[in-house]
């Protein structure tokens, strides 16, 4: 800079022109490509975000494209059933509670929980002590009462002999009328107490013969053969039966089980005594127990507002393997078939026809992957499958539902709800 300056002080004027004392000092240029090139960097963020929420509004708010899809299944060979269904518990087809008849210390308890007993074999016994006193007593008691008739015979017979001698004094003369009648009335006396005491013997005996029926009572015999399923009372218990019989054991037959199953008063109107009935257990939900409904009963159960019967069948249960108190999932079959062509029942549409006839259609994919609506004629219908008696081949495939993923309101409101998060209320 000092040797500019120097040359523009050394600068002589042109001629003509006059001399000046001002002295230009050069200046530098300002940078311009550095402001351009901040400039530049301080919009690269705006137009970032711009670019960001341009996107995100676009894929939140851009109509999604529908895209139609079919879901189909082929047509199938196989067996088909209406039921219907119930829940039900499993007993004993007989059972009877072999009870004390008798008070009494339970003595001796011979069977338990269990055991296989036949009809007449001892279950139990109770003290007899009370009882075989008892029965002594009266016993005494019917001895003084047949002493007593004797007493009573040999003085009717007294006042018969004495009645025939009155008779003959008063027929010879030697005795009074008075005399006679008093015979005749000490005859009849002597007779009443002979049938006074005969009446108190009959009653002493009847209830001797109650003391040795007691006495059975004490010996607790098996009134049928079966199994012993419960055992409410134990050895050594003091039995009270002078109001209700206690029961000592339960006995089952367990060969033949019982079906006890609820059903729904909208459902009882299907079932008919004679139809095939059959359940599964909860640990054998694969086999199925097989019988015949024998019984619906008329009066009903009430639960929680539900009115419910109770439809019973029986089934053998040869190996045991069937407890009582299990519960049963039961099916009481209406209709059945076996081997033939199945469809989904979704896959069937009941249309009218003309004349206002009801009608089936199945819409089948053809081999061209077309579709064709068919009409068909079905058969046996539940919630799951549809029998189908003509109309389809085995192997064609059938539309079971047709439908788009998501349309435009759908997508976005989707969207909307994924892109938007509600805030935790508490």
């Amino acid at each position: 800079m000092k040797k500019a300056a120097g040359t523009a002080r050394n600068e002589t004027p042109a001629p003509g022109e006059s001399s000046s004392n001002v002295t230009f000092i050069p200046v530098a240029a300002p940078p311009v490509r550095r402001k351009r090139r901040s400039r530049l960097w301080f919009w690269l963020p705006v137009v970032g975000v711009l670019a960001g929420a341009a996107w995100y509004g676009w894929t939140v708010y851009s109509p999604a494209p529908a895209t139609a899809t079919l879901l189909t299944q082929p047509v199938t060979r196989g067996d088909i059933e209406n039921a219907v269904t119930a829940v039900g518990m499993l007993e004993a087809v007989k059972s009877v509670d072999a009870g004390a008849q008798v008070s009494g210390q339970l003595k001796a308890l011979h069977v338990a929980i269990g055991d296989r007993v036949e009809r007449g074999d001892l279950i139990a016994e109770i003290d007899p002590a009370t009882i075989e006193n008892r029965m002594e007593i009266n016993r005494a008691e019917l001895a003084y009462l047949e002493a007593q008739l004797a007493s009573k015979k040999a003085q009717l017979a007294f006042k018969q002999a004495n009645l025939e001698r009155q008779r003959n004094l008063v027929a010879g003369n030697t005795a009074s009328k008075a005399t006679l009648d008093q015979a005749e009335a000490d005859l009849a006396a002597a007779a009443a107490d002979v049938q006074a005491v005969e009446a108190q013997i009959r009653k002493q005996q009847a209830t001797l013969a109650g003391d040795e029926v007691d006495l059975g009572y004490t010996k607790i015999y098996a009134p049928m053969a079966g199994t012993i399923a419960d055992n409410p009372a134990k050895e050594g218990q003091t039995l009270n039966a002078s109001q209700t019989a206690p029961t000592i054991v339960t006995i089952a037959d367990l060969s033949t089980m019982t079906v006890r199953a609820e059903v729904s008063e909208a459902d009882v109107g299907k079932l008919e005594v004679g139809m095939d009935a059959y359940f599964t257990l909860l640990g054998q939900p694969g086999k199925r127990f097989t019988g015949t409904l024998r019984q619906i009963q008329p009066l009903p159960t009430t639960e929680n507002n539900v009115v419910l019967y109770n439809a019973l069948f029986d089934v053998p249960n040869p190996d045991g393997e069937l407890m009582m108190s299990m519960s049963a999932q039961v099916f009481f079959v209406e209709e059945a078939a076996r081997d033939v062509l199945l469809v989904p029942t979704g896959a069937v549409q009941m249309t009218r026809g003309e004349g206002g006839k009801r009608q089936a259609e199945v819409t089948v994919v053809t081999a061209t992957g077309k579709t064709e609506t068919r009409s068909v004629e079905p058969g046996i219908r539940n919630r799951v499958s549809t029998e189908i008696v003509s109309g389809l081949e085995e192997g064609e495939r059938v539309v079971v539902n047709a439908g788009s993923e998501g349309s435009g309101s759908s997508g976005r409101s989707d969207r909307s709800q994924r892109g938007m998060r509600m805030p935790p209320m508490f």
